[in-house]
């Protein structure tokens, strides 16, 4: 019999979850999924499930050579941008074949008004010129970079956020997927004047695009910090699937 190949997958992404349930039926192939357990409920993916950080890159590196562990995918979500560093460094200690699998990012369409930044604090900035009731798109984290705006915010998460947050904010805690539907009703529920969001891609969230689009609303648009220096990257689920068996051999 085989010996059994032990992979790591960084997840918390739709992504991460399809590909830890297409491996759990691979054989010779025992799947670890690990959480950074920043969601008080997250979805679980199939298969072993860890939660929490592992100390930084030296961190990581211990527990991958402790652990036995084969490969590391890197399916987190695209801004989390520490936890993908952190697995580069980690793995090119370690000598062990490393990936990211990253949903490619939203481009705007015609009829999009689009202002384009590279930071939280870029579109904080923006803001005041933009819009006097924001609606904030980008998860509870970060949310203090726009604390001393003075404009009115509806600010939706999955959890509530933590640190500063701004004076006038309504919270509504929802989790996607969303329609185009109700995306607009909320919207126009609310007189939103300007979006905000991460360009974080996918499916799941695309639908206040095209209800900021249909109203004529503004979004700002936050880009992506830039994936680990030399790492292999794949935009879906397939691809990584099949590099992922090939260096596994």
């Amino acid at each position: 019999m085989a010996p059994t190949m032990r992979v790591l997958i960084l997840g918390g992404t739709s992504e991460a979850r399809s590909l830890a349930a297409r491996l759990s039926g691979a054989p010779d192939v025992e799947v670890v999924s690990s959480l950074a357990g920043r969601v008080r409920d997250p979805r679980l993916p199939e298969g072993e499930v860890r939660i929490g950080g592992f100390g930084g890159a030296t961190g990581l590196r211990d527990w991958l050579r402790d652990n036995a562990i084969r490969a590391v995918i890197d399916a987190t979500h695209p801004f989390a941008a520490r936890i993908s560093g952190n697995a580069a460094a980690a793995t090119t200690e370690a000598a062990l074949p490393f990936a990211v699998v990253q949903r490619p990012p939203w481009s705007p369409r015609p009829g999009d008004n689009w202002v384009e930044v590279d930071s939280l604090e870029a579109a904080a900035t923006a803001l005041p010129g933009l819009g006097r009731r924001v609606f904030l798109t980008i998860g509870r984290q970060g949310v203090d970079r726009f604390a001393t705006v003075d404009v009115d915010f509806l600010v939706r998460a999955i959890d509530p956020p933590e640190g500063p947050t701004p004076a006038r904010m309504t919270l509504l805690l929802d989790r996607g997927p969303f329609e185009v539907g109700r995306e607009s009703a909320l919207l126009r529920e609310h007189r939103i004047d300007v979006l905000v969001s991460k360009n974080s891609g996918g499916d799941l969230t695309v639908a206040k695009l095209t209800a900021a689009r249909d109203l004529g609303v503004p979004v700002v648009m936050i880009g992506r910090p830039p994936n680990p220096l030399g790492a292999t990257v794949f935009d879906g689920v397939d691809e990584v699937e099949r590099w992922l068996l090939a260096v596994l051999g």
